[in-house]
Parts: structure tokens; C-alpha cells; sequence
């Protein structure tokens, strides 16, 4: 792999981060030392497999919460959500007119990629979703929000990203 293509890995992901993250986490990379250092961090991959599980799983993430925030419809994985628009999930808001009434469904859809990870990146992935409920864009109360529901949501969001990173060069690694 070229240099460039190298540390693109890193940009793709974690361009947001400081110059001294992401230098931090090339190393990282280079090393080959990311993927025994998630493994070790996370060995287990969740089992909320199929639709039912995963609507369950949010279900519970929203009732304890976000109990007064809108209903969701619908919770699923989506084999057409991909990593490199840098969507790890989607909330969509769906309208459709039944008589004379507007009605309104949220739903959460979630990257297949994401079937085979630990519970706890998933469990990110959901917050950030279902933090979208109350607040749309990505400002301080969203994050504040997410933060609320996964006390470490940053961490988490930063090791899911290394974990693309490192995909990206080396493929899965819970598979």
C-alpha cells in the first residue's frame, strides 16, 4: 500500500481529530499494532444479529433515555449505507399522507458492516441515531445528549474509527 493511500486511511476517519491524534493513530497503524489493541479492548462481538434484536436493543436505549422524545418506526440494518459518504447510520424521518392526516415515522437504519462488531461501538452508533430525535444537527447539545446516554460516546466513536482505519488496511477484524 502507497504512503499516500496510508495515511489516507487515517484521513478518511479520523480527519477531524488533531494533527497529533491522527499522527498517533498512523503509528498505530504502521505498527500493526491496532488491530491486537481493539481486540484486546473489545474480544467480543455483540449477537443483535437480526431486525428484531436491534429495534429491541434501541427500544430499550430510547425508553430509559429518551422516553418523551417521537416514536421509531422502524430499527434495521441496511446493506446500501456506506462507510465512505462517512455515514455509520442514518436517522430518517419519513412523511406519508393516510386520508387527510400527515404521518410521521422516524427510522433508524444502521450499515450491515456494523452486524460484527462489539456491543459497545453498535451501542454508539445507536446513541448517535437516536440523538438525532431531539436534536438534528451535530452541535453541543447533540453531543451533550449523546454523552448523557454513553458516558463514553467520544472514546468510542474514536475506536470505531481507528477500527475503519485499520479494516481499511488489514480487513475485519471480529469476523
Amino acid at each position: 500500500m502507497s504512503q499516500k493511500s496510508q495515511v489516507n486511511d487515517v484521513k478518511n476517519y479520523l480527519g477531524a481529530y488533531s494533527a497529533q491524534v491522527q499522527q498517533q493513530a498512523q503509528d498505530l497503524l504502521e505498527s500493526e499494532k491496532s488491530g491486537p489493541w481493539l481486540l484486546k479492548k473489545y474480544p467480543d462481538v455483540h449477537g443483535l444479529n437480526g431486525t428484531r434484536a436491534l429495534y429491541e436493543y434501541a427500544m430499550d436505549l430510547k425508553n430509559e433515555f429518551m422516553r418523551s422524545s417521537p416514536p421509531i418506526s422502524k430499527v434495521i440494518y441496511d446493506d446500501k449505507i456506506h462507510i465512505i459518504n462517512n455515514a455509520l447510520g442514518l436517522h430518517t424521518f419519513v412523511s406519508r399522507m393516510q386520508g387527510n392526516k400527515l404521518k410521521a415515522k422516524n427510522e433508524i437504519r444502521i450499515s450491515s458492516l456494523f452486524r460484527r462488531i462489539p456491543e459497545p461501538l453498535l451501542k454508539m452508533i445507536l446513541v448517535h441515531e437516536l440523538a438525532h430525535l431531539k436534536e438534528k444537527g451535530h452541535n453541543k447539545a447533540f453531543y451533550k445528549l449523546c454523552c448523557y446516554m454513553e458516558p463514553d460516546y467520544h472514546q468510542l466513536e474514536f475506536d470505531l474509527r481507528l477500527y475503519l482505519s485499520h479494516r481499511d488496511r488489514f480487513g475485519d477484524l471480529w469476523s
